[in-house]
């Protein structure tokens, strides 16, 4: 079993119930999916490095992406409907505890400066979503071999039913929040 969804069961499970006083497990919040995305506006004159960002995010995650396209045309940017201008990931199961677990512990200690993340990036919801301005923070890229930097947009979806519930489950799995 992988070591997060381990704790998770173990420990977060029975702090949260007893937190928010649930009756049941069952209410407990669980994370449902981990969504990585990559907008690349300059793949529109040159494709070779959306090619290098897919290849990628494929190394990052263990899964490969999805390339997006543009769903309408926008003259002024000269991009025309069906263009791919991204890719993107849905984590689920085994590999989202997987790659959550690597993002805490190895990749955000490895951000220059870093200080924690805002914890202002909830939706109402639950879920949370961030950036991050380089992809060079995985230990899984090899430096040498990138073509450009770039970000990318993480969104973590949870099923609780509030921002405290959604921010306590992070915090119980090891999210580092600013304070």
């Amino acid at each position: 079993m992988v070591r997060l969804k381990e704790k998770y069961i173990n420990e977060v499970v029975p702090d949260l119930q007893k937190d928010f006083s649930y009756k049941s497990i069952m209410q407990v919040p669980r994370l449902k999916s981990i969504v990585l995305n990559v907008g690349m506006g300059e793949a529109i004159q040159d494709i070779k490095p959306l090619e290098s960002a897919v290849r990628e995010l494929a190394t990052i995650t263990g899964q490969a992406p999805v390339i997006t396209r543009a769903k309408k045309s926008i003259a002024a940017f000269k991009l025309r409907e069906g263009m791919p201008i991204g890719c993107k990931v849905t984590l689920r199961g085994d590999r989202m505890y997987d790659f959550l677990d690597r993002f805490i512990c190895l990749a955000l200690p490895r951000i220059r400066d870093f200080k924690g993340i805002s914890a202002k990036s909830f939706d109402g919801r639950g879920n949370y979503a961030f950036g991050i301005k380089e992809q060079i923070i995985f230990p899984e890229i090899d430096y040498d071999k990138v073509a450009g930097i770039h970000g990318m947009d993480i969104i973590i979806v949870t099923s609780a039913g509030t921002n405290d519930e959604g921010k306590a489950l992070l915090k119980y799995l090891g999210m580092p929040f600013r304070n």
